[in-house]
């Protein structure tokens, strides 16, 4: 598995280390060595494991060949408590992270890599590092000033931060996508984009009652496609943002939801819709704030939360 990474790195280590104190081909045969005695140890190997491994290896011979099996990628380092540990890496993931940053630095930066576009907190990187606050802080200020990563605002906790690489664009699960603005849900465009797809739902349902093929006939016309709605929307110009099929879909499903409409699964796991008519209109009681209210167990007569202060019957009277 490792065998050609460990020819390449050999190789390298020859023609780039001739001339040095220790000779091209010692650090390489110790360079085999230190990777023999991490496939011992899938999770990692510290300092004391390698003395025991080498003991006829001087420190400052093991210190180079860790270095260059470090520079080329074949191992990685972490921290464990206050102890390092090295770690053979897998040699079809290779990391981003810059050769010229310290240790620390590299540990961090690894361990918000792992967190790809979806970030990491602060609290799972100090204890995955056991790097104290006030030095973490000090690690991520660093690697913030270098621009290798960033701190980015969480629509699902607006007071904290998730970090993640310079370079990544954030997941939506972090921004909230199209229907986030500064951390503050458009609802009103949302709202928008709700009674828009219905309207061309019922549009594309009374075109299909056209149809003169029969009942099954009219029934397969009355669906439409995802793709059929964006194209729709696309086309009205009322989002000043790119919306895709998935930011449609979602809408279509807030429609579906409200019973406005229902979809079908196709053979090739997508959706269609239809728009429907509710067979009843719904009664006053479901309309009212009422049978929805968070607090509705605390309201009485008296005290705090009653019929006469609530404000959510005040705004639906109004």
């Amino acid at each position: 598995m490792w065998s050609a990474s460990h020819q390449s790195w050999s190789h390298e280590t020859m023609s780039s280390d001739a001339g040095s104190s220790s000779t091209a081909e010692d650090i390489a045969t110790i360079g085999f060595q230190i990777i023999a005695a991490a496939k011992e140890k899938p999770g990692g190997i510290n300092n004391d494991d390698l003395m025991a491994a080498l003991p006829d290896v001087r420190p400052e011979q093991r210190v180079q060949a860790l270095n260059k099996l470090l520079q080329e990628d074949v191992l990685e380092i972490l921290k464990k408590g206050q102890t390092l540990i090295y770690r053979l890496k897998d040699p079809g993931k290779k990391s981003t992270a810059p050769k010229d940053i310290d240790n620390e630095e590299k540990i961090i930066y690894a361990i918000i890599e792992e967190g790809g576009n979806r970030g990491i907190w602060i609290r799972d990187i100090r204890v995955k590092s056991n790097l104290i606050m006030t030095q973490l802080n000090k690690v991520l200020k660093q690697l913030e000033n270098k621009k290798l990563i960033k701190a980015v605002k969480s629509v699902n906790a607006s007071k904290k931060k998730v970090y993640m690489l310079y370079n990544l664009e954030p997941d939506r699960s972090i921004t909230g996508g199209a229907w986030y603005q500064d951390q503050d849900f458009e609802a009103e465009f949302v709202d928008v984009l709700n009674q828009q797809c219905l309207r061309f739902l019922r549009m594309k349902k009374e075109m299909a009652k056209e149809c003169r093929d029969g009942p099954l006939a009219v029934q397969k016309l009355a669906y439409c496609s995802v793709a059929d709605v964006h194209k729709f929307i696309s086309d009205l110009g009322i989002s000043k943002i790119s919306l895709d099929e998935d930011d449609l879909e979602t809408i279509l499903k807030t429609v579906v939801y409200d019973g406005k409409a229902e979809s079908m699964p196709t053979v090739e796991g997508k959706n269609l819709y239809k728009a429907v008519e509710a067979p009843l209109a719904s009664p006053g009681l479901v309309q009212m704030p009422c049978g929805i209210c968070p607090v509705i167990k605390n309201c009485s007569d008296f005290g705090e939360i009653t019929p006469k202060l609530c404000s959510y019957i005040n705004e639906w009277l109004d």
